[in-house]
């Protein structure tokens, strides 16, 4: 089910429809706000055998879903790399006349992991698709892929959605209000994180840990500091994880103190400067191999 993003799904629906769709389209924006959740269901849409689109009950919605439909291929990365190898896979796949559908549809997850090599290699797809293809490149951060396949898409940009639209999704799917807004307060306006909390109830109780654990860290001196940088990173503890929970608490103190509600220490400079640096290590996080006890060194210096 898509959250918010009512005015991509319309244009890309009325494309369809008219039988104006571009070949390439590229999905941008932060992680977790449904972007692939989307390009599935508009694979499903223009694979759907059923009057209404898409029905998510016929062979090929299910087989989409499912990511076993023969006309349908996503590619995902693997150590924070998508590989020469995989685009080479994805090329043959698409050489094959469509099989049940009546398209060859291609999403590719994180696109901007793509080494360079195999950013070079899909171009000359990307330029001339066979048959009838459809290419959809999905992004945080689009501005690592060359200008020549920027330059080759048409691109869909999505925002964060509306913490009451994320809310009515949790009410509808029979979840009660108060419930609804305690999720969609995790969310930091993104639909798959809230939804990520609500199916794993051991996220909320890591969640809660790794705040009460700032208060120490705030007193304690850099020995503390080190050591706990050092035991995240031996627990391999998920990086991006850990810096959207202090990104989540440290902007809520912000508000607070915008609002004149908070008694916190921090003053509105310092917080600034935390969440900058919180936001510049989850993008290297995201993009390079960057060392997770260095990562964390970092940040705990300037709490």
């Amino acid at each position: 089910m898509i959250v918010g993003h009512k005015k991509q799904w319309q244009f890309l629906k009325k494309s369809a429809e008219l039988e104006k769709f571009p070949h390439a389209l590229l999905f941008s924006g932060q992680e977790q706000l449904g972007k692939k959740t989307l390009a599935i269901e508009l694979a499903k849409f223009l694979s759907c055998q059923a009057n209404k689109k898409p029905c998510g009950l016929c062979r090929n919605c299910q087989d989409i879903e499912k990511g076993v439909h023969p006309d349908f291929v996503l590619v995902l990365p693997t150590a924070k790399k998508i590989q020469i190898s995989q685009i080479r896979d994805l090329i043959l796949k698409l050489s094959f006349y469509p099989y049940s559908a009546s398209f060859k549809i291609a999403v590719i997850d994180q696109a901007h992991l793509m080494t360079k090599e195999a950013q070079n290699c899909f171009l000359k797809t990307l330029e001339e698709p066979k048959g009838k293809t459809l290419l959809i490149l999905i992004s945080e951060y689009p501005e690592m892929l060359l200008p020549t396949i920027l330059s080759r898409v048409q691109k869909i940009r999505f925002f964060p959605v509306k913490k009451t639209e994320i809310e009515n999704y949790f009410i509808e799917q029979g979840i009660s209000r108060n419930k609804a807004e305690y999720f969609s307060s995790f969310s930091l306006e993104r639909p798959g994180t809230a939804i990520n909390f609500f199916l794993n109830s051991q996220k909320l109780k890591d969640q809660e840990k790794l705040i009460s654990d700032l208060a120490k860290i705030s007193s304690s001196d850099f020995g503390f500091r080190f050591q706990y940088a050092k035991n995240l990173s031996q627990e391999k503890s998920d990086i991006r994880e850990i810096l959207d929970t202090w990104l989540r608490y440290f902007r809520g103190l912000f508000i607070s103190k915008l609002k004149g509600d908070s008694k916190s220490t921090y003053s509105l400079s310092k917080l600034k400067k935390i969440i900058s640096l919180i936001q510049s290590l989850n993008y290297l996080v995201s993009t390079t191999n960057i060392n997770s006890k260095l990562a964390f060194e970092i940040l705990l210096i300037e709490l």
